[in-house]
């Protein structure tokens, strides 16, 4: 009988199996690439802000990726120079009103205070890198204390990775190792980030990008989208909604569900304010069920809502875990944190946490964080915000009342 060769390099040979080497044959191409910067394009050597627009478009379309859209739509965006407090402005002098604070996140706007470009500056100088994992520094112990004084009672042990993801990221594993438990349960209206289980946390059309692992549960929050909850009142709604949510604990399994993990305030879902009662409902439900609660504060933390935290605005409320990010340095360097309960901090005191990067616990991020929170605290931040809300609220009100393409304003 003649061998039958395989797709894999299997063949049969009278009858029997037998296994033939078939290794494919490189094709060489050249991995040579400079290593001084005699071979470096000269432009290289202009100091910065000197590339002309033309210098800058032409390395942007050719070496320049963009992430959440496709990559072409970076030769449209336009070239910023400089900012000055919530104004940026082009290589044309155009100026534009930051309305968006940028992801989010430029919540002390674009001019940095004296005091905090000091603490990097000097950060910089003396220590400009320790390994979280193996030495300590005095700017992670003065951070670790603000942040501790600024959370309500009970919450206190801070890690600090770089970025939100990776700050929910490091809080699924915390809850699953100390729970023991693996189910997460979120809503589907959400994000939490771009990372492994941060995106499989996540519930808007970013989730599609990835094959979900199990362990993650969606669940409805009480604003969806094309129904609404039975009810005459809206507390009969809430009251309807929270039920729906015990109802899917129990087919899960409480004693499978390690914790749910929402945000205070759903930003990327449409800035989705809860309805009274709801939040306490949550507490309450994982109280009565032995659940983590996880709030993600990545982005109304630090301010954002007119609370130092997003969760202040339901009384009684304290989590068990809390992630914040984008706020905590106004994104001046990257850095987030993950906060924990007490019961919580004893465990890890005696087991490993699971969790790691390179880059956890910056010195150079945590005095910039530390200065920011500094900076906010002196200035009452917090009190300003205050102040401005109903002002921005009359004028949003007038905005949607003049357009009817304004369904909601918030």
């Amino acid at each position: 009988m003649s061998a039958v060769p395989s797709s894999v390099g299997r063949a049969v040979v009278n009858g029997s199996k037998s296994w033939k080497k078939t290794l494919p044959i490189l094709k060489p191409r050249s991995n040579a690439a400079p290593s001084t910067m005699e071979g470096i394009d000269p432009a290289h050597s202009q100091p910065m802000g000197t590339w002309s627009d033309d210098q800058v478009k032409s390395s942007v379309k050719e070496n320049v990726m963009l992430t959440w859209a496709p990559s072409k739509m970076k030769n449209n965006l336009p070239i910023i120079t400089h900012g000055e407090g919530v104004y940026l402005y082009d290589t044309n002098g155009k100026k534009y009103l930051d309305w968006t604070s940028q992801a989010v996140c430029t919540n002390g706007g674009h001019t940095v205070s004296e005091n905090v470009k000091s603490a990097v500056m000097d950060q910089l100088s003396k220590t400009p890198f320790v390994y979280g994992g193996m030495a300590m520094c005095e700017v992670r112990a003065r951070l670790s204390n603000i942040i501790g004084a600024i959370l309500p009672q009970g919450l206190n042990g801070c890690a600090f990775p770089s970025s939100g993801s990776e700050a929910n990221e490091a809080a699924i594993t915390m809850a699953r190792r100390f729970t023991g438990k693996t189910k997460i349960i979120n809503w589907y209206r959400s994000y939490h980030g771009g990372t492994a289980a941060s995106l499989q946390a996540t519930g808007d059309f970013r989730r599609w990008y990835t094959q979900p692992p199990p362990g993650f549960v969606k669940a409805h929050n009480p604003n969806p989208y094309f129904f609404e909850f039975a009810g005459a009142t809206e507390e009969e709604k809430t009251e309807m909604s929270l039920l729906m949510l015990e109802e899917q604990i129990l087919y899960e399994g409480p004693e499978q569900t390690a914790c749910i993990m929402i945000e205070s305030i759903p930003g990327a879902a449409g800035v989705l304010t809860l309805p009274e009662g709801y939040m306490q409902g949550v507490r309450a439900l994982c109280d009565k069920y032995d659940i983590l609660l996880h709030l993600d504060e990545v982005m109304v933390g630090f301010g954002r809502t007119g609370h130092m935290w997003g969760f202040q605005r339901y009384d009684g409320v304290v989590p068990d875990i809390v992630t914040s990010a984008k706020g905590l340095s106004s994104s001046i360097t990257p850095i987030s944190m993950v906060a924990i309960s007490d019961k919580m901090l004893e465990f890890f005191e005696e087991n490993p946490m699971g969790w790691g990067s390179t880059f956890q616990a910056h010195p150079v991020a945590m005095a910039a964080a530390y200065a920011n929170i500094k900076e906010m605290l002196s200035n009452d931040v917090i009190g300003h915000v205050q102040s401005l809300a109903p002002i921005f609220d009359s004028h949003m009100k007038d905005c949607a009342a003049s357009h009817p393409s304004i369904k909601q304003y918030r």
